[in-house]
């Protein structure tokens, strides 16, 4: 971005400014939700089967997607249905003891505290929004994020939410990252997108806008990979 400057900065949300709780975590909040009790061979093996079949949206990845869930999986993050069947299909891959669990599971991961801000996630928005730098949040998402934020105090930190269940398109779709864009009342030539993920995030190079990758790693991991955002803006 030589010689220009930059006023406006987009962020992903999962793996950048946020990270999910851990699969075992996640278990154990909905078990404990329905007063399902487990021995702890049981547990350590539905965590590892869920995480195998990534079923926790925001985690791993899924080993292989079930020819049945394929269709769904590619676009599951273009509406909130989409996204419910595809990520409950995954859980469903794994007999748990009652079936009141993958509705709970699912339910689980929407709920702020199974979110936790990156350590300096705070310190840079607030240092962006001190210099007049805009920011919005974009994500392929299936559900409203908003909550986190302001459960982590981080909503008045933030211009502007496009989220992909909310438009119909997801990222790397450069309509995602153009209404981002229009949301800051800027030029893609002027914002820069950070983000974890090199062909989602940094599709957003295609309409002109810079690129930042930071690692997607555990929140104890990575405490100031967001800084280096800093540098970059004017």
């Amino acid at each position: 971005m030589t010689g220009t400057t930059t006023e406006g900065v987009l962020f992903d949300f999962s793996g950048t400014l946020f990270r999910i709780e851990s699969t075992a975590s996640w278990l154990r909040a909905a078990l404990d939700r329905n007063g399902t009790e487990l021995s702890g061979t049981e547990f350590a093996r539905l965590t590892r089967q869920l995480e195998v079949a990534g079923a926790l949206p925001g985690g791993p990845l899924p080993r292989a997607v079930p020819p049945r869930l394929a269709q769904v999986w590619a676009v599951r993050d273009r509406s909130t249905e989409e996204h419910r069947v595809a990520y409950t299909g995954l859980a469903r891959e794994v007999p748990l003891p009652d079936p009141a669990l993958y509705d709970l599971l699912y339910a689980r991961h929407m709920e702020p505290a199974a979110w936790r801000p990156y350590a300096d996630a705070g310190e840079v928005l607030g240092a962006l929004r001190r210099r007049g730098v805009r920011t919005a949040v974009v994500s392929n998402i299936g559900w409203d994020l908003r909550p986190v934020f302001r459960a982590h105090g981080l909503d008045g930190l933030v211009d502007a939410y496009v989220l992909s269940c909310e438009h119909g398109v997801q990222k790397p779709d450069p309509r995602l990252f153009r209404t981002a864009c229009a949301a800051l009342g800027l030029p893609p030539e002027r914002v820069l997108m950070v983000g974890d993920d090199p062909r989602a995030d940094a599709g957003a190079a295609g309409i002109g806008c810079a690129v930042r990758l930071v690692e997607n790693l555990p929140v104890e991991e990575r405490p100031d990979g967001l800084l280096p955002v800093l540098d970059l803006v004017g």
